[in-house]
């Protein structure tokens, strides 16, 4: 039986996508500039289970800029992104996670979801493998569509150090 899931590792800011103990793919990422915790506002990515909530963005283009999960029919472009150097910017799809660990990363002070943690795009110039997000777990745009192709909503994702 197929049992497909998520692993994230701050240590390593790689994601790897398995089926059961097959590989399906392996991509770096970048985690939260100030690592690791669950706390709401304290810019940090949340460890444990958690499952992905919503797959938003099917069929948008590439670089797609999205607002509160919306996009905003923005393309991302360099000179964009040189007019507004301030935005962290949403791209292409959001895979939205919700925490699976109550008092840990679900409900209260410490919820995943309520603090909007994404698996999302970045500008394809952000260095990977470094971590330098504000809590969310940014991909490089192809490598977040492969990814995005092979999940759906209640895939397990683990998050850990």
């Amino acid at each position: 039986m197929s049992q497909i899931y998520l692993e994230i590792s701050l240590a390593s800011q790689q994601c790897r996508l398995w089926d059961n103990e097959q590989l399906l793919l392996s991509a770096p990422v970048s985690t939260a500039l100030n690592g690791a915790g669950e706390q709401i506002n304290s810019g940090c990515t949340p460890r444990g289970w958690h499952r992905i909530r919503a797959c938003i963005g099917e069929g948008l283009p590439v670089n797609t800029v999205f607002r509160g999960r919306r996009p905003t029919g923005e393309i991302y472009t360099a000179e964009l992104g040189q007019a507004f150097t301030g935005r962290d910017w949403i791209l292409t799809r959001i895979l939205w996670l919700s925490g699976l660990e109550p008092g840990k990363n679900r409900f209260g002070n410490v919820d995943t979801m309520r603090r909007y943690i994404y698996i999302h795009g970045t500008p394809d110039s952000e260095p990977m493998g470094v971590a330098r997000s504000h809590g969310c777990i940014r991909m490089h745009n192809e490598d977040l569509l492969a990814l995005f192709e092979l999940v759906r909503p209640g895939t397990k994702v683990l998050i850990h150090e």
